[in-house]
């Protein structure tokens, strides 16, 4: 019985050589094989010629981390720069790279290489304008007999200041055009450091409540139906005293709930932190900084009860 031949790599590298001496029409007489096989024998010396395993001449080098950092920073720091304006300002620093290459590493770091021109979006709009915006809302509060009261509170994007302007069980458009005047005349000189006014589409909000605004200089903007991000800022203060405060007690009427309402706010306002002022509370500009390690008597930090017991403040003993 004869068995097919078994052909090492000298084998089919002497056949695929004497076939560049053979004319192809005879290949079928002398090789033991088809020509397809000797074809294919000499792409695979072929490759093996063609590895690169030496080469002298490596190519373009790959760019450093450092400089993919700092192209992702740019982007970064500047939502609305491009690859081809990130190039230019590497390029003004003195260091050339190609645009395909910015490109690259921007979609490679999940950041859109060429970003929107149309416009900031409501996020960068409210950084950027944060000490120069103040927003309202009304928030519904249930009596522990389900009477429903309406609570219309304003916050001051840059400091976080919360401001109570009214708790009413019968809202009207008058009504809250009288609360915007108190306001006003509460904020005194620090209503001119305001430019934007954010609310949604209460039918309370009336033209004259806008009017009170607009002759201080403000510039009313109004939200999308149903969509509460755009006035994310003030819907979280609302989440904020729901969770620390009205879902912990029980409402009696409107005097109680006023009365609640303004004892929290002096701790809000006073001596909550605030993440977005590092930890500042509102009415702080700054607050002094000591090391822990001087923390050695307990003793002398004092926890203050405020809103009935329900929250704690700590203070150096006097």
């Amino acid at each position: 019985m004869l068995r097919r031949p078994r052909w090492g790599h000298v084998d089919r590298l002497w056949l695929a050589a004497l076939s560049r001496l053979i004319s192809r029409c005879r290949w079928a007489a002398v090789f033991p094989v088809t020509p397809a096989t000797i074809l294919r024998w000499h792409r695979t010396l072929v490759r093996r010629k063609w590895t690169f395993t030496d080469r002298r001449h490596p190519g373009r080098p790959c760019t450093r981390r450092p400089v993919k950092a700092l192209i992702v920073r740019m982007a970064q720091q500047n939502p609305t720069w491009g690859h081809r304006r990130i190039q230019g300002e590497l390029a003004r620093l003195g260091y050339s790279i190609a645009a395909s290459t910015v490109w690259e590493i921007l979609h490679a770091a999940g950041i859109d290489p060429a970003p929107r021109r149309a416009g900031p979006t409501w996020r960068q709009f409210l950084t950027t304008q944060a000490h120069a915006i103040i927003a309202c809302d009304f928030m519904v509060v249930e009596t522990v007999l389900l009477k429903r009261l309406y609570v219309l509170i304003f916050i001051e994007h840059g400091t976080r200041r919360l401001h109570l302007a009214g708790v009413t069980a019968h809202p009207t458009g008058a009504w809250t055009v009288q609360q915007a005047r108190n306001l006003v005349m509460n904020l005194g000189d620090r209503i001119t450091e305001l430019r934007f006014l954010i609310h949604d589409r209460d039918p309370f909000f009336t033209s004259a409540f806008r009017e009170v605004f607009q002759a201080e200089g403000l510039r009313d903007i109004t939200t999308l139906p149903r969509t509460p991000k755009m006035n994310a800022i003030c819907e979280r203060a609302m989440g904020t005293l729901r969770r620390e405060l009205l879902n912990r007690i029980l409402i009696l009427d409107e005097r109680h709930l006023t009365g609640v309402l303004q004892e929290y706010l002096i701790h809000y306002n006073a001596h909550r932190p605030h993440q977005s002022r590092r930890q500042r509370p509102p009415n702080i500009a700054t607050q002094p900084s000591r090391d822990v390690t001087e923390l050695d008597d307990l003793r002398s930090i004092h926890r203050k009860p405020v809103v009935a017991g329900m929250i704690s403040e700590y203070h150096y003993a006097a």
